[in-house]
């Protein structure tokens, strides 16, 4: 893991302004985006957190690394363990197989990066 970790440390130092330079040039899809994201992951029925974990799950089945490594750093500011965000990674793989399952380093990558998990896993004994 530690191999890719400084790659998605610098994904989360660079996101933001490749995020804002996006937003100078598409300002009209950015704002009804915006617009759509903020209004479907406010807390109704499902807590924030609970649609984060939705959110992260179907970032995997569509194996889109931006949306991993966007969720999974929502996910553990509103609170989620490292377990949590695992278990569902772990639901992916369930529903979406093997392609599911190679993402699931992009999740623990992000878990390291953000400060989730430690760099090196424990020895299993």
């Amino acid at each position: 893991m530690s191999s890719n970790s400084p790659r998605v440390a610098d994904w989360y130092a660079t996101w933001p302004t490749r995020m804002k330079a996006m937003k100078a040039v598409m300002p009209d899809a950015a704002k009804a985006f915006s617009a759509l994201h903020q209004g479907t992951m406010k807390a109704n029925a499902l807590t924030e957190l609970e649609k984060e974990f939705v959110a992260l799950g179907i970032g995997i089945a569509v194996r889109c690394d931006n949306c991993i490594y966007a969720h999974v750093e929502k996910c553990v500011k509103l609170g989620a363990t490292a377990q949590q965000v695992l278990d569902v990674a772990t639901v992916a793989v369930m529903m979406g197989g093997g392609p599911c399952y190679t993402y699931t380093t992009a999740v623990v990558e992000a878990l390291v990066a953000l400060g989730a998990l430690p760099a090196e896993p424990a020895a299993e004994g």
